[in-house]
């Protein structure tokens, strides 16, 4: 698992600099930002499994010693991620509209901070999700 956590973050270093070193036409760049994306979501998953399939040998001799479910963590972290990457999508949109609603009527300020902080809330969200999962463990 450990192996994978150092080449992720290299292989991705290395299409970077590749992509820099090859200027394409608009096509082939979007070409190789598609690649680039799949081979990354690809070596995620990977991460993923090898986490999931850990031998059950490991897991009951961290149950005997006190160790935390790693389940529950991943859990955490699923949370965490896809409340984080559902509140950027709600700030983007509502951030974008408050600011042309004040661009026509600046008092309408109140308003349109309250409807942006009610979209960070869902980050919030899964924060708390997060922590009781992690005191469940």
């Amino acid at each position: 698992m450990l192996t994978w956590l150092i080449v992720l973050p290299v292989l991705a270093a290395v299409l970077g600099a590749a992509r820099l070193l090859r200027r394409h036409r608009a096509r082939h760049a979007f070409r190789w930002l598609l690649a680039t994306n799949l081979a990354l979501l690809g070596g995620a998953c990977a991460v993923l499994a090898t986490a999931l399939t850990a031998p059950a040998h490991a897991s009951a001799q961290a149950a005997a010693s006190g160790g935390v479910n790693g389940a529950a963590l991943i859990g955490a972290a699923i949370a965490v991620a896809g409340a984080s990457i559902g509140s950027a999508i709600a700030v983007a949109y509502t951030g974008a509209a408050a600011l042309a609603a004040l661009s026509e009527r600046p008092e309408m300020f109140g308003r349109a901070m309250v409807i942006v902080g009610l979209a960070e809330g869902i980050a919030v969200y899964g924060l708390v999700v997060a922590i009781l999962l992690i005191g469940k463990a």
